[in-house]
């Protein structure tokens, strides 16, 4: 069984490595349509996020009093890493493909693992791993209609 200390980095990296990667790239994206700027933002992402998320958790965890320094260490750690390896998994299609086609496969790998962790977390907890899941992925939704809509509003505004 995973060390609960692990779980709530990787939880929050894996997370938060796909929601805001996505965004940034959906925006990106429909803002430049610039292969170089999503990478660009992809690659601080995965450096300067990661390291603000894992400075995040780190405090935190020790704001709330009840972890040893190792604890917080292993999920500072965990985070760090999750969401740093985890953003840079979205440049492979980048590289790989056409923007668009990459901004959509992107999507749908980002959907699939927000669901597949979701299922999984909720399966642990013994609750109803439906509502979860249709929860999470809502919000995901969200976050990427946002940013498809910001990206076209400033390319019209300021482009």
């Amino acid at each position: 069984m995973i060390r609960e200390s692990f779980k709530t980095g990787l939880s929050f990296g894996l997370t938060s490595g796909i929601i805001t990667t996505l965004g940034l790239m959906v925006g990106l994206h429909s803002g430049t349509h610039s292969k170089l700027a999503v990478i660009g933002g992809i690659l601080t992402i995965a450096i300067a996020d990661a390291f603000s998320d894992a400075l995040g958790i780190h405090i935190s965890e020790e704001s709330e009093a009840k972890h040893t320094e190792k604890e917080i260490w292993e999920s500072t750690i965990s985070t760090f890493l999750s969401k740093f390896l985890f953003a840079l998994v979205f440049i492979i299609p980048v590289l790989r493909f056409k923007l668009s086609t990459a901004i959509m496969i992107s999507v749908i790998f980002g959907m699939l693992m927000v669901g597949i962790l979701s299922f999984n977390i909720a399966n642990e907890q013994k609750v109803k791993p439906w509502k979860a899941v249709v929860e999470h992925l809502i919000v995901t939704l969200l976050v990427i209609v946002i940013t498809h809509y910001i990206g076209d509003w400033m390319s019209s505004t300021f482009g």
